[in-house]
């Protein structure tokens, strides 16, 4: 599968790939793929409504804003209201990183922790409402981290084309 690159041209941005054709991965992709993973990522997102969503301000830095992550129909989806600056983000520059609800560890017993999960990709905007936004998001990287009861980090990563990978920090 060809490696896929967001470039920017003027002020949009297209995906360009060695073979000139790129793959697209939704969440139902990823699931496919990975799908007890795939669970214990959604499962993080469901701990309460509001996630965290990173998008890219016009002079590049970032900027937080709280968000819903919608699952619906096995995609991964977030909505916006028309005009506001995560919109206008997201359509200037569809890069993306939402991050699930959070949790504390419990201290007496970190490995009962479900983990700490970030979804990187690109927004689609497939708005059909004149009053708000709709993106359909494409996965470029999942990652779950959790902490096992000998205070071992566990990072998981999942990357099309790469698939997933376990890395272990003592």
């Amino acid at each position: 599968m060809p490696q896929a690159w967001w470039i920017k041209v003027g002020i949009t941005w297209r995906t360009e790939t060695l073979a000139g054709c790129a793959a697209m991965h939704w969440w139902e992709d990823f699931v496919a793929a990975e799908p007890e993973f795939a669970k214990r990522v959604r499962a993080r997102f469901a701990v309460r409504k509001h996630g965290t969503l990173a998008t890219l301000r016009k002079d590049g830095s970032p900027r937080i804003s709280g968000t819903e992550i919608d699952f619906e129909g096995g995609g991964l989806w977030l909505g916006s209201m028309r005009g506001a600056r995560k919109a206008l983000d997201l359509l200037r520059d569809p890069r993306l990183a939402v991050h699930c609800p959070t949790e504390d560890t419990p201290e007496d017993d970190p490995g009962s922790w479900g983990g700490d999960a970030k979804i990187s990709g690109l927004a689609h905007d497939v708005t059909e409402s004149s009053d708000s936004h709709r993106f359909r998001i494409e996965i470029t990287e999942v990652v779950l981290t959790t902490v096992t009861n000998d205070g071992e980090v566990v990072v998981e990563t999942w990357h099309p084309g790469r698939g997933l990978e376990r890395h272990v920090r003592t």
